[in-house]
């Protein structure tokens, strides 16, 4: 497969991002709503319109200048509102909420895998319709398993850290949630010394490497 330049690489990358994001956002809403919490239904967080879910800054501007700038996609969404107080068991459902939209974004990873598997198979009939499938099949499968991967990450405000906070007796839970507010800042030093990166990176394409179609994806981002 040859390999793309920053622009084309954009353009495969839009609808894949747009999707991993408003599916991992409503997700985070669905569960919360079936826990008991419809903060984010009455809302209207649930629903796979992007729009709901977009953040000007953190899904458009930030993950622009990110990958031009360090070549690693970084961003955020609206975060979907949900209130412990209404769910039926505070501190196991929160999460369970939290860990729906990284489960969410390895389903979707699989789907995308399954979508170049199919471009595979049309390659020898029509290349005009099999090579925007793998192209947009494997853009997918990336940005799926590094939303994944990264929202699992242990640190508050992601969804690791909600479920790391779930798990921790409720004293250190209050401590580790006073980080909470720093928790953005700490990342992006993390991006710009390039220790996100080194952490991340080995875990995404050891991850990749278990889904259909992981061959494509490693010779057109990894190689």
């Amino acid at each position: 497969m040859q390999a793309l330049n920053h622009m084309q690489l954009l353009a495969v990358l839009a609808v894949p991002v747009l999707l991993a994001i408003t599916v991992h956002e409503a997700a985070h809403g669905w569960v919360a709503n079936k826990l008991g919490d419809h903060t984010a239904l009455k809302l209207g967080r649930v629903t796979f319109n992007p729009l709901r879910h977009v953040d000007l800054v953190g899904t458009l501007l930030v993950p622009a200048l990110a990958f031009f700038f360090t070549g690693f996609l970084f961003g955020w969404a609206k975060p979907v509102p949900v209130n412990w107080r209404n769910l039926h068991h505070p501190r196991r459902d929160m999460a369970l909420v939290a860990v729906a939209g990284p489960g969410a974004n390895l389903i979707m990873a699989l789907a995308w895998g399954l979508i170049i598997q199919a471009g595979l198979l049309l390659y020898p009939v029509s290349q005009w319709i099999a090579l925007p499938l793998v192209y947009t099949g494997a853009a997918g499968v990336l940005i799926n398993v590094f939303l994944m991967v990264l929202n699992l990450v242990p640190l508050l405000p992601l969804d690791g850290g909600r479920v790391l906070n779930s798990l921790l007796p409720p004293r250190l839970a209050y401590l580790f949630s006073r980080l909470e507010p720093f928790g953005l800042i700490i990342l992006l030093i993390l991006l710009v010394t390039g220790l996100l990166g080194t952490v991340l990176i080995p875990v995404v394409v050891w991850t990749v490497g278990l889904l259909p179609g992981s061959g494509i994806v490693k010779e057109l981002f990894f190689v």
